[in-house]
């Protein structure tokens, strides 16, 4: 418990110093209005990503439906905040949209954790993420496909850093937590699990739960930032942009998928000036990255004040 406190204790210096950093880069003018949206883009990734990582980087389940709980958050958001367009209004809609995300989650999960795993999951996650999209593109009070317009912005960076804090110092403190280490045997070899007592479905169900909770926090954040949303923003390359970020960073780091969703961010947003060429750059350094580093930018590698003075001593040494 003391080393769960210490991780924790590192992580929240970190993300203290981030906060005044960029506000303080905010009020000499180094970060202006494009900086910003990019920063806000890429936590609602760090807060995608970081869900995923705990469904399939620690529990070890191989899920393509995260971009449906996303939705489900983001249409939450959308609906309320039109009708109800205050700061109540938004934390009433995210706890809506987390709600809702929870039970279908629990639904999907109760139906197929049971008996599929590996390839047939993600079928199975990817089947389910396409019924929640399709459900949408369908209903009168979503708008259809058309999607939503005009949704009130009381979305804004502080806000996005906040809840990327939030979630994930709950998301690390669940991992390093008792039931993160069952997680975490179910993952190495789940028969060995059940046969020490584990209820191995229960705690796949509860990383996907949770994961998935995630998602609908940031799918609020997207919709309320943008103002605008439709089925389309929520199909399989939203949920393959996802896993991207999870792989390149490391599967099982939640400090690689910062990174990767950092490094992935600005490479983005460095491209834009190359027009159509843009995708091809951007694939070839993944292949790249892929290539030479397959493990991920840092592997199983984890950010804290002991692992950082190691690294240094270690340095010293040699």
């Amino acid at each position: 418990m003391k080393s769960n406190w210490k991780y924790i204790l590192s992580w929240l210096l970190l993300m203290v110093g981030g906060f005044y950093l960029i506000n303080a880069l905010i009020m000499v003018g180094v970060i202006d209005d494009f900086i910003e949206n990019m920063l806000v883009t890429i936590g609602i990734n760090i807060i995608l990503a970081t869900g995923l990582n705990l469904i399939i980087g620690f529990s070890g389940q191989f899920s393509l439906g995260h971009a449906g709980f996303m939705a489900i958050g983001a249409y939450a958001t959308a609906i309320i905040t039109q009708r109800m367009s205050s700061e109540a209004g938004f934390l009433i809609s995210m706890f809506v949209g987390v709600l809702i995300a929870v039970v279908i989650a629990a639904i999907i999960g109760t139906a197929t954790f049971i008996r599929l795993k590996g390839d047939y999951l993600a079928i199975a996650t990817l089947g389910a993420a396409e019924i929640i999209r399709n459900v949408i593109n369908n209903l009168k009070i979503t708008g259809g496909a058309a999607g939503l317009y005009n949704i009130p912005q009381l979305c804004s960076w502080p806000t996005v850093y906040i809840l990327v804090c939030v979630t994930t110092i709950i998301l690390t403190n669940f991992i390093r937590s008792k039931d993160g280490r069952a997680i975490k045997a179910v993952r190495e070899d789940e028969i060995a699990a059940e046969a020490m007592g584990i209820n191995t479905t229960k705690w796949k169900l509860a990383a996907f739960v949770l994961g998935g909770a995630t998602a609908a926090i940031a799918g609020s954040l997207h919709a309320s930032f943008l103002q605008t949303i439709s089925p389309s923003n929520f199909g399989i390359m939203e949920s393959i942009s996802i896993l991207v970020i999870v792989v390149l960073g490391g599967v099982g780091s939640m400090t690689g998928t910062f990174v990767a969703a950092i490094v992935l961010g600005v490479l983005d947003t460095v491209l834009q000036s190359f027009g159509a060429l843009r995708m091809v750059i951007y694939a070839i350094v993944l292949i790249l990255i892929m290539i030479f580093k397959p493990s991920g930018l840092l592997g199983n590698w984890e950010f804290s004040l002991k692992n950082l003075a190691r690294h240094f001593g270690k340095k010293e040494r040699g």
